[in-house]
């Protein structure tokens, strides 16, 4: 049998944990996510993780937030002057929205500040700074 390699279709089952271990996505009761390696379609540790598995192998990969969802860009977070929301819009901490940017891509973003001025809107993903954890089994190679 050969190993994982780019290029290669792969389906895993995975659990994602932070490093103090609370899991934040897995594939638990669901079918095995399928990707190809090396063509970005997952982040870039889990890409070079696989790399060499056998089906049925499992491994725990840990992977520093560089090769996950990159650092914490402080250029991602906007004030908005809070007139210039709707009063039907929810700006409770948390709150997920969706912007449109000026080329016209949607853009999910994250209440993190509520003054009476302003709204403070993060466009980080979630996991952005964060180290990551993941179990991995790979189910198959296609």
């Amino acid at each position: 049998m050969t190993g994982v390699k780019n290029g290669d279709t792969v389906r895993i089952h995975y659990t994602g944990k932070l490093a103090d271990g609370t899991v934040f996505d897995s594939s638990e009761g669901r079918d095995p996510l399928e990707f190809t390696v090396g063509a970005g379609q997952v982040i870039a540790g889990m890409d070079a993780g696989l790399e060499g598995m056998e089906p049925g192998g499992k491994k725990t990969l840990e992977i520093a937030c560089a090769d996950g969802y990159g650092p914490i860009n402080p250029e991602a977070r906007q004030q908005i002057p809070r007139e210039g929301i709707p009063a039907d819009i929810p700006l409770d901490l948390g709150t997920q929205l969706q912007m449109q940017s000026p080329d016209g891509h949607v853009l999910p973003v994250t209440v993190v500040e509520v003054t009476e001025e302003t709204v403070t809107l993060d466009a980080n993903h979630f996991l952005a700074g964060k180290d990551l954890v993941f179990d991995i089994e790979l189910v198959s190679i296609n």
